[in-house]
């Protein structure tokens, strides 16, 4: 199977259910934030200071695969399409928990910054808000919208407590911003 069909060249592609739509269509832009946050979380992954989260790393671009699937969807509770699950957001707390156990108590706005991966780690949560922006006028279509929204939200919140991990276990020092 060759890996370009063609079908894009002039701009247009399918949702999953067959409708042709513009490339810069709104689901389009936000599968593409996905599709960013997806890859950031890849580049995280692959740094040895997180050898110990790379399941879970590659966890969450499993369940981000699932949003993208979601939101490309023309129908989003359709049987056919993968499905995100209250699991998925308990997932996610669970391990924020889990890494904020031995953080100290947030006293300022955190600048990013400190380390590499801390910082590649702040660039994923703010592309993930971006795609949280972007989901916005999808949320009344179907409950797993609505799910969707709840998933990236917690979704950032990881990535901000994993950039403060990366930091805690380099040794390196938060940077806070003194308004």
């Amino acid at each position: 199977m060759k890996i370009y069909t063609r079908g894009g060249d002039k701009g247009i592609t399918s949702l999953l259910g067959g409708t042709r739509v513009p490339k810069n269509h709104p689901k389009l832009e936000a599968c593409g934030t996905l599709d960013e946050v997806i890859s950031w979380t890849g580049l995280i992954r692959d740094q040895d200071i997180l050898n110990k989260k790379s399941e879970v790393l590659q966890l969450v671009q499993d369940r981000l695969m699932t949003a993208s699937a979601i939101l490309a969807s023309e129908q989003p509770g359709n049987e056919n399409i993968p499905h995100l699950a209250e699991t998925d957001v308990q997932l996610l707390e669970q391990e924020i928990d889990l890494l904020e156990t031995d953080l100290p108590a947030i006293r300022s706005f955190i600048l990013p910054g400190g380390h590499t991966v801390s910082s590649y780690c702040h660039i994923a949560r703010s592309v993930c808000r971006r795609a949280e922006r972007l989901i916005i006028p999808f949320i009344k279509e179907h409950e797993q919208m609505a799910l969707l929204l709840i998933f990236l939200n917690r979704m950032s919140d990881f990535f901000f407590v994993l950039a403060r991990y990366v930091l805690k276990i380099s040794g390196a020092e938060e940077i806070n911003w003194n308004a």
